[in-house]
């Protein structure tokens, strides 16, 4: 490796060096060496071959001044072409085992990757509901993408650079001494010159780095929030583009300016550097030459010298910057292993048996919860803050009994944030009770499988989500061995036929970021096909028309008929008119089951039921609207 490209390195480590000073943790290295263990033989091979690499390296030099000493001492022709296929060998060795070595290198660098990408995943999508409501999406791909590859550089880079540059240091020193011990020691001198201003310019360069990669960061928010749909809408309705430009171009503006200085900070390092190395070579000339003058050297060690001079420099900065490298990695595993440290709230329990077969009732017995604290279930890292909120186990819900019988349908009506939603999702177990117990068919849901959760409960929200994917897709996520003829049947059950048969594309028409490209009846419709090809044994819906106009509500309602025929359900609405034919309604108020009844019984009662029934329907008396 040349002086120059040391140098270039060197800058790089040392400007994108972790902020986090942590010492070294003994139970972090054997989380990663743990880790490690499934790729220990390719690892081992990687290193040997590394050794080996680095004693070629030093071999070359020395045969370089061998060939030197025997053409000044004319020595048979047949000495030198020796020496000079043996150097040839040597460089042909050397490329293959670069080769080699590269491989392996990619193979374990890739295979950790896949490793700890598909253990963050897996563990991410087995946290709790509570777990996204707070964490940054962009922090958590962050751990997925930037911290699990400085992780791999850990061992595919910084562990077979810090033994290949041990090695051929030692080897360096050992032969420079032989040759000469006093050009030696004039090389370690001057070594400081060399080191000192890469750690100077280094730590300049690193601060305005990250402060660049602050403003990149602030780029990149603002570019995806203004970018998407919703931000793009809410910008031209409300934003002032000139200002959103002017920011823009300020923040773009420091990054130039600091692109520029980071430049001729570089460029003057590096020379420096470039010169300083130069200047150790001359003198190695100078001194050398004096001594093979005085008959004290040999021509061909003055060369050997010369050449093992980059050998020593290189691998001696390497190593001054090592602990830079080392913990890098370390702070990109301890990010990593932040979040698998993460241990989820709901899990199943040992012995856990799938949801009861037949048709389903659903049950609350004696329910209290309250959302779980920020120190449960987040991380300050992911937050973007720098404490936790220690708030929450506030109780929301109080003493919650109802049972909705398989069949029928249930209605919870209630003033915004009584409850209502928070009931929903205990069904499905997104969130644990506190006290008291949901039961489905009899059996607590916390002895239920989730898998079998996912099969018998279907949700739908009044802001039905889907993926930037296919119609096709979208559907399949319900059941992915569905046939085409199912999908089809789904869709015109839900309302659609007749819209994605029209569409360019039929089902593999992509519906855009979060369903976009359809209106929000259309897009509602989607979630209710979703829903039909799922066959759930327990339906809820937590306001599913409740953002629609009429003639979307309408075709909604009709699909959702579909939905509901012969299935237990929870309906969720504020349109009391939706739900007049439930089985039974509660009113749900503060987090308590406050009335209950059915629809005409409600409003004879003249409590908070016929309370919210007036508020809605204002212009035509109680009694006709009945």
């Amino acid at each position: 490796m040349s002086i120059e490209s040391v140098a270039w390195s060197q800058l790089y480590r040392q400007a994108h060096a972790p902020e986090d000073r942590r010492g070294f943790s003994r139970a972090t290295a054997r989380r990663i060496l743990r880790f490690a263990r499934p790729h220990r033989g390719p690892l081992l091979g990687f290193l040997v071959l590394s050794v080996v690499s680095a004693l070629l390296a030093v071999a070359n030099p020395v045969l370089a001044g061998r060939v030197v000493n025997d053409i000044v001492g004319h020595s048979a022709p047949g000495s030198v072409a020796t020496l000079a296929a043996i150097i040839g060998l040597v460089a042909v060795l050397d490329a293959g085992l670069g080769v080699v070595i590269r491989w392996l290198s990619a193979r374990i660098g890739e295979g950790l990757i896949l490793d700890l990408r598909t253990a963050v995943f897996d563990h991410v999508q087995r946290m709790p509901i509570a777990f996204f409501t707070r964490t940054r999406t962009g922090a958590l791909v962050s751990r997925l993408n930037n911290d699990v590859i400085g992780a791999q550089r850990a061992f595919s880079s910084t562990l077979s650079g810090v033994v290949t540059n041990i090695v051929t240091l030692l080897l360096t020193l050992v032969v420079m001494i032989r040759l000469s011990w006093q050009i030696t020691l004039l090389a370690l001198i001057l070594l400081p010159l060399f080191m000192l201003p890469a750690r100077r310019i280094g730590d300049r360069v690193a601060g305005i780095q990250r402060e660049a990669a602050q403003l990149n960061a602030a780029m990149s928010t603002q570019m995806t929030e203004r970018f998407s749909a919703p931000g793009a809408t809410l910008v031209k309705l409300f934003g002032r583009p000139g200002q959103e430009s002017a920011e823009f171009a300020l923040r773009a503006g420091r990054v130039r300016d600091i692109g520029v200085r980071t430049a001729m900070l570089q460029t003057v390092f590096v020379t420096a550097l470039t010169l300083v190395s130069a200047l150790a070579v001359a003198l190695v000339y100078g001194l050398g030459g004096w001594y093979a003058l005085r008959g004290q050297l040999d021509a061909g060690a003055v060369v050997a010298l010369s050449l093992l001079l980059t050998r020593l420099y290189s691998p001696l900065t390497a190593l001054a910057s090592a602990r830079v490298d080392v913990m890098s990695a370390l702070v990109s595993f301890e990010r990593v292993f932040e979040i698998l440290d993460l241990e989820p709230l709901i899990q199943d329990a040992p012995g856990a048996k799938p949801v009861p077969a037949g048709p389903v009732s659903v049950e609350f017995d004696n329910v209290s919860f309250a959302y779980p604290a920020a120190d449960k279930v987040s991380l300050a890292s992911l937050e973007d803050v720098a404490t936790l909120d220690t708030r929450g186990g506030v109780e929301v819900l109080h003493g919650i009994s109802l049972r909705a019988e398989p069949g029928q349908m249930i209605a919870l009506v209630g003033s915004s944030g009584a409850g209502k939603s928070t009931i929903a999702q205990l069904v499905s177990r997104l969130y644990e009770v506190d006290a008291g117990a949901v039961r489905l068919n009899g059996a607590d849901v916390r002895e239920l499988t989730a898998e079998s959760l996912r099969d018998t409960v279907g949700l739908v929200t009044q802001d039905g989500h889907l993926f930037h994917t296919t119609v096709r897709e979208n559907l399949l996520l319900a059941r992915p061995e569905a046939t085409e003829a199912e999908l089809w049947d789904a869709l015109e059950r839900a309302r659609l036929h007749d819209l994605v048969t029209n569409m360019t594309d039929g089902l593999d028409t992509v519906v855009g970021e979060r369903g976009y490209r359809l209106s929000g009846g259309e897009r509602q419709r989607l979630t209710i096909a979703r829903l039909l090809l799922k066959q759930p044994r327990v339906v809820i819906l937590d306001e599913a028309t409740a953002s629609l106009d009429s003639t979307s509500e309408a075709a909604v309602q009709e699909a959702l008929a579909e939905a509901l025929a012969g299935r237990t359900a929870l309906v969720i609405a504020h349109r009391l008119s939706t739900i007049r034919n439930a089985d039974r309604i509660l009113v749900i108020e503060d987090g308590r089951i406050v009335e209950s009844g059915p629809h005409l019984e409600l409003l004879a009662a003249e409590g908070r039921y016929a309370e919210l029934y007036r508020t809605q329907f204002a212009d035509e008396p109680v009694t006709a609207a009945a």
